[in-house]
């Protein structure tokens, strides 16, 4: 029964402890704890996860070094946390505004992740403080196409199996968001090369960009308006009936 198993999200294990009891379970409207930009400055210097909630557009123009991007009004935003966060590891969230903050709480506390939540701030706040932001480079499909037929780009195409199935960019390698913190050993790329991550909209691969970020690839793009865009731009495609 555990052969041929797809991998489990980081989180399960503290899914299986709270359904068994072994660890609690928010009964009310979790509370997130109150933390000054002075001390949440050095929770980041000491190597606390930061999970950015904005919108990814929001995030590439400007974000805390280091920070996992995971939009808030996704519908599978808590899903998709538990599978990006190291399990038990605390972290600190950023929005756009303090309600934002009390909404993506909630929805945490659905996996059980609102414990873990170790305070929040608003990018804006952050940034008058004079602290640090940084920008995630953007390229649109039609330059990513121009710079593949000029040089040797690497692209990872980050969406599920079936969305690749039906198509994709002829040279990309596939590997899902969700398993890139567990499996970044088997990416088939370097950390100092090139590389230009796409989704089906750009979403997704924003998340996977900040991944790859915080672990050392100094050199990536998130592909703007993703497999859609160059969908909607006539670029080549290699789909099913192409395949010989």
């Amino acid at each position: 029964m555990l052969q041929d198993q797809p991998p489990r999200p980081a989180n399960m294990a503290n899914i299986v402890a709270i359904n068994q009891g072994h660890k609690p379970c928010a009964t009310g409207q979790p509370v997130i704890p109150p933390v000054g930009l002075d001390e949440m400055q050095r929770m980041i210097l000491d190597g606390i996860l930061v999970l950015d909630t904005r919108h990814h557009d929001a995030f590439g123009r400007s974000h805390i070094p280091g920070a996992y991007n995971v939009e808030a009004c996704s519908g599978s935003f808590e899903q998709n946390v538990g599978w990006l966060v190291p399990s038990d590891d605390p972290f600190l969230l950023v929005v756009d505004r303090l309600e934002s903050a009390a909404s993506a709480v909630h929805k945490l506390a659905f996996v059980g992740l609102d414990q873990r939540v170790g305070g929040a701030v608003v990018m804006d706040d952050w940034l008058a403080a004079g602290l640090p932001g940084i920008d995630l480079p953007q390229i649109d499909v039609q330059d990513l196409h121009k710079e593949m037929l000029q040089r040797a780009v690497g692209v990872l195409d980050v969406r599920d199996n079936a969305e690749w199935d039906s198509g994709h960019i002829e040279s990309a390698v596939n590997m899902n968001f969700k398993y890139i913190p567990a499996d970044l050993e088997r990416l088939e790329f370097a950390p100092e090369q090139e590389l230009a991550v796409i989704c089906a909209g750009g979403m997704r691969s924003s998340t996977a960009c900040s991944v790859l970020r915080r672990h050392g690839y100094s050199r990536v793009y998130n592909v703007t308006g993703g497999m859609n865009a160059w969908d909607g731009a006539g670029l080549p495609v290699r789909r099913p009936e192409t395949v010989q």
